[in-house]
């Protein structure tokens, strides 16, 4: 990671340095996202993309320092578009610090997305809600005050198939309220779950606790059965399940899905299916710099055994398979990356985001993109402020064969944009494409789109 003075604005950010990496490590594709630390993953799968809700680790933290959410969307799981920041601090005008783990649903034609915060007013921590018409935001604060307030976090919506729907949070008690149909109210008061060692397994050690539940609750129901993940026994967390024939229990502990793994002493659990397959997610902190306040989101595929139960899972760099291909005929974002190295992404004067503080020898993978028989350009939207710069297009790695190198020159402007084009030869079947950045020192130029023709 590096510290970046760039446009008058000092800037903290995740970034991968060149030098860190091994070559090992520019193939895989876990942790997800490259170019800031992300915590707390919540998956929610829509209109057959998966989008990924998650928290941001400020560089350098010794603490949870985090200040706004992040959202990241996919068709394929492994290759990720940044949609940047729709929500932070600010949103909620009565939260004073601590942007922690959320979760987003939907229902009735909006986003609801809960989040704990600290309450400015009570100095405790808070469950707020926000609300969207669109996965990738922007976010409202849904009723300008606490959803819910006890100083417990983490909080989980679950719509069930009855139409009922629950919100859970706690650490270091397990709490529920049952939903209105509104999301944005509830029936009743706050119900503690019983944490039995039945129900949550044995903690060694801790009489004041003995449950291994810590934090973290991720409900769902699949084949009539409710499976509660959590964070289990800090510190370090693995991750624990346990299932109930109803929602609020009574529930029985199953075992170990995550062993403790990784380079943070915290782990936050989510669990989709999404185009037949079942996908788990989860945060270390593998990324260099990265550990227990600057972590990095990541996932594995899994499948039930035939009993329902949950395999134990490992924490890998190669991450899930690709589910389909890319297609580099129609404009793709920039900032769909499959891995990264000395990149940054930030809002565009365009809309959406871009790919900026690009460096000779920075480099963008994009996995399983389908040539077909076979492409004759690239072109590229960028801009520049300095001299400029190439992109080359390599095939199969940073270091891979050139099939084209487009010239960019200065526009004028890091968001004054031009498009450029080159020819393009030998690009056919299906590649993983490599977008090398070259040229001289300093920041050579910004990329919002490509397509290929």
């Amino acid at each position: 990671m590096r510290t970046l003075l760039r446009r008058g604005v000092a800037l903290l950010t995740g970034l991968l340095c060149v030098a860190v990496l091994t070559p090992a490590a520019a193939r895989a594709d876990n942790p997800i996202v490259q170019t800031v630390y992300t915590a707390d993953p919540a998956a929610l799968v829509h209109n057959g993309r998966v989008y990924l809700y998650t928290g941001h680790d400020e560089d350098g933290s010794t603490y949870f320092t985090m200040k706004e959410w992040r959202v990241y969307s996919s068709a394929d799981m492994v290759n990720w578009t940044d949609h940047g920041v729709p929500m932070n601090l600010a949103t909620f005008s009565w939260a004073s610090a601590d942007a922690w783990a959320g979760q987003t649903v939907y229902r009735n034609g909006r986003f609801y997305w809960y989040v704990p915060v600290k309450n400015r007013a009570t100095g405790r921590m808070a469950i707020g809600v926000a609300v969207s018409d669109s996965p990738t935001g922007p976010f409202r604060d849904a009723i300008g005050r606490p959803l819910v307030e006890n100083g417990e976090i983490d909080p989980h919506a679950f719509v069930d198939d009855t139409g009922q729907a629950y919100l859970y949070w706690g650490n270091p008690n397990l709490w529920y309220v049952r939903l209105n149909a509104d999301m944005t109210s509830f029936s009743g008061s706050p119900t503690q779950i019983p944490l039995t060692t039945a129900g949550f397994g044995t903690r060694s050690g801790n009489t004041s606790r003995p449950t291994l539940y810590e934090e973290a609750p991720w409900v769902y129901k699949r084949n009539g059965t409710y499976y509660n993940i959590f964070a289990a026994e800090c510190c370090s967390e693995f991750i624990g399940y346990s299932t109930a024939p109803g929602p609020t229990g009574p529930w029985t502990y199953r075992g170990t899905i995550m062993p403790r793994q990784g380079g943070s002493f915290t782990n936050h659990p989510a669990i989709i299916d999404f185009n037949g397959g079942s996908y788990f997610f989860y945060h270390n902190g593998a990324l260099p710099g990265g550990g227990g306040f600057t972590r990095s989101v990541a996932v594995e595929k899994f499948s039930y055994r035939a009993d329902g139960t949950i395999p134990t899972i490992n924490m890998t760099t190669a991450g899930a398979p690709q589910v389909g291909t890319l297609n580099p005929y129609v404009r793709q974002e920039a900032e769909t990356i499959a891995w990264s190295v000395g990149v940054e992404t930030e809002p565009s004067s365009e809309g959406g985001m871009n790919v900026g503080w690009i460096e000779h020898g920075d480099h963008i993978k994009v996995k399983g993109v389908a040539f077909g028989a076979g492409a004759t350009s690239f072109t590229a939207r960028v801009a520049s402020a300095s001299a400029g710069g190439r992109i080359e297009v390599r095939l199969g790695s940073a270091t891979g064969a050139v099939v084209g190198t487009c010239t960019v020159g200065a526009t004028g402007g890091w968001q004054t944009w031009t498009t450029v084009t080159c020819p393009v030869s030998g690009a056919t079947g299906t590649q993983d494409v490599f977008l090398r950045f070259a040229g001289g020192s300093g920041y050579l130029l910004n990329v919002n789109w490509w397509q290929f023709r």
